[in-house]
């Protein structure tokens, strides 16, 4: 049985006494998005998705982030999509964080759950729907698949959290882990989606800074992260969007566990163009 706790944000409207002051901060370097900002009024709609709203965390910016998307998607009822994607070079993750979703993939159904993960190669027609009676939410990353000769397409898979045994760290004791849904080695991926648990007390010790974007999004707990110079408190249902070479660190204070869904791109040589 997965005890794991998935934050769906719930959307509504702060009330009129609610100060104006938040978390909310967009830097040359990162973007901190708090669930609190995710209301109603910053909601999206996308063609031939029925029933349908999304808040977008992140979007590709030159001068940014340019790798990804990251939607949340929350779909009432009755809703979904017979042609989510209208891109024919996108390749998708899913994660579900609420409520349950019937996914078509490759002619196959598969009934996804909080913690079930989808991969969709590019050009796969899929569809999606929610017959329950309550809200579906789930993650949408979205990225244009860079093909390699010689190396073949990824197969489409549908999993959950719960089958995965998750990774320690070296010499962490099993405080730092990492739920790894795709093999690092697999150079047919160039991007990964994982999971990170960091237990109470737990750091990232060093100011990681590589050429890899991130889309982190919490999904249980808090801590105090480093971006570039700053230490950010973060909570459930927080995104940080962090572009190449920001410096990053963590301590996950408690009382309980510190999760995040964390998108990075990989196993592919940088452009040598800027255009």
């Amino acid at each position: 049985m997965n005890d794991h706790r998935y934050f769906a944000p719930e959307g509504g409207l702060p009330p009129q006494s609610q100060l104006i002051g938040g978390r909310a901060v967009f830097t040359n370097s990162y973007a901190v998005i708090p669930g609190g900002v995710m209301s109603d009024i910053v909601t999206s709609c996308l063609p031939f998705w029925e029933k349908t709203r999304l808040w977008i965390l992140a979007r590709p910016m030159t001068g940014f982030a340019e790798s990804f998307s990251q939607y949340v998607m929350e779909v009432s009822p009755g809703g979904g999509s017979r042609k989510p994607e209208p891109d024919r070079s996108a390749q998708a993750i899913l994660f579900v964080l609420k409520g349950k979703a019937r996914l078509t993939l490759g002619g196959s159904e598969h009934e996804m759950i909080p913690g079930g993960y989808a991969y969709i190669p590019p050009d796969t027609p899929w569809s999606l729907f929610n017959e329950t009676r309550e809200k579906l939410v789930f993650h949408w990353i979205r990225k244009s698949y860079c093909p390699v000769q010689g190396i073949e397409t990824p197969e489409p898979f549908v999993t959950n959290e719960k089958h995965i045994k998750p990774i320690p760290m070296p010499d962490t004791d099993g405080k730092w882990a990492t739920t790894r849904f795709v093999d690092p080695m697999d150079m047919a991926h160039d991007c990964h989606v994982n999971i990170v648990t960091l237990q109470p007390g737990a750091v990232i010790p060093f100011a990681e800074t590589h050429v890899m974007e991130h889309g982190l999004y919490v999904l249980e707990g808090k801590a105090v992260y480093r971006l570039n110079q700053d230490w950010v408190e973060v909570e459930a249902g927080d995104f940080m969007w962090l572009r190449a070479f920001c410096p990053q660190a963590c301590y996950a204070g408690g009382p309980g566990p510190f999760r995040y869904l964390l998108y990075k791109d990989v196993n592919r040589h940088p452009e040598l163009s800027v255009s």
